[in-house]
C-alpha cells in the first residue's frame, strides 16, 4: 500500500514540475510580447493558457483522490494540501500572463508609445521569481523559497517607479499641449500591475513550499 502511495506522490510531482514549467514559459512569453509587441506570440500566449487550466483540473484531481484514498502522514499530508493551494496560484499566473499577452493584441490608435524603462525590469524579476519559487518546490529547498518572499518587496519598488514614470509622461504631454494616449497609458499600467500579482503568486507558492518542507505556515518564525 505504501508502495503505491509513495508511486502516486511521484506522479504527483512530476505533474506540478509540468505545470511549473507551463508558467514558467507562460510569463517568460509574455515578456517577449511585451518587449516585441508580436501580436501572433500573444495570440500563442492566449490559447496556451487553456492547458495550464486543464493541469489545474488534473493536479486537483490526483490529490483529492490521494486524500480521500490513502492514509498520508503528516509530511505527506502537508506535501499533497500545499500542492492544492499551489496549483491555485500557478493557475492565476497562467491568467495574469494572458492578459498581458491580450494588451498586447489590442489594436492601438495613433503612434505607439514607448513603455516605462522599469517595466522590463519588472518583466524580468517577475519571471526570476516564478522560476525559483517552482525550483524551491522541486527541490523542497525552503532557503530558495525564503529568497522569493523577499524579492517580493523588489517587483512592488518596481512597480512604483512604473507608476511614478507614468505620471511623468502624462505631466509632460500636459505642459507641452500635446495630446497624450490615455488608453496606451492605462495598458501600460495595467500590464505592470498583471506583473505585480504574478509576484505576490509566486509568492505564496514560496509560501506553501516552506510550509511542506518545515510545517510553519506561510513564513512563521520557527519556535
Amino acid at each position: 500500500m505504501r508502495k503505491r502511495f509513495d508511486e502516486q506522490l511521484l506522479e504527483l510531482n512530476k505533474e506540478m514540475i509540468t505545470m511549473g514549467s507551463l508558467i514558467e514559459q507562460a510569463i517568460e512569453n509574455a515578456s517577449q510580447v511585451v518587449s516585441s509587441r508580436n501580436v501572433e506570440a500573444a495570440r500563442i500566449v492566449i490559447r496556451g493558457d487553456m492547458e495550464i487550466d486543464r493541469k489545474e483540473r488534473d493536479i486537483e484531481s490526483r490529490c483529492l483522490r490521494l486524500l480521500l484514498m490513502q492514509q498520508p502522514v503528516a509530511s505527506d499530508l502537508r506535501l499533497i494540501s500545499a500542492a492544492l493551494k499551489m496549483i491555485t496560484d500557478m493557475e492565476r499566473i497562467g491568467d495574469q500572463a494572458a492578459d498581458i499577452a491580450e494588451i498586447i493584441t489590442m489594436p492601438v490608435k495613433g503612434e505607439l508609445m514607448p513603455f516605462p524603462k522599469h517595466l522590463q525590469q519588472m518583466a524580468t524579476e517577475t519571471a526570476r521569481m516564478v522560476h525559483q519559487a517552482i525550483d524551491a518546490y522541486v527541490t523542497r529547498d525552503a532557503a530558495l523559497a525564503r529568497e522569493v518572499i523577499e524579492s517580493d518587496d523588489v517587483v512592488d519598488q518596481l512597480f512604483d517607479e512604473v507608476k511614478e514614470e507614468l505620471l511623468k509622461i502624462m505631466n509632460t504631454y500636459i505642459k507641452t499641449g500635446k495630446h497624450a494616449n490615455g488608453m496606451q497609458l492605462l495598458d501600460m499600467l495595467m500590464i505592470a500591475k498583471y506583473y505585480e500579482r504574478s509576484a505576490d503568486h509566486a509568492t505564496n507558492i514560496a509560501e506553501w513550499v516552506e510550509y511542506a518542507v518545515t510545517g510553519h505556515l506561510k513564513g512563521e518564525l520557527l519556535q
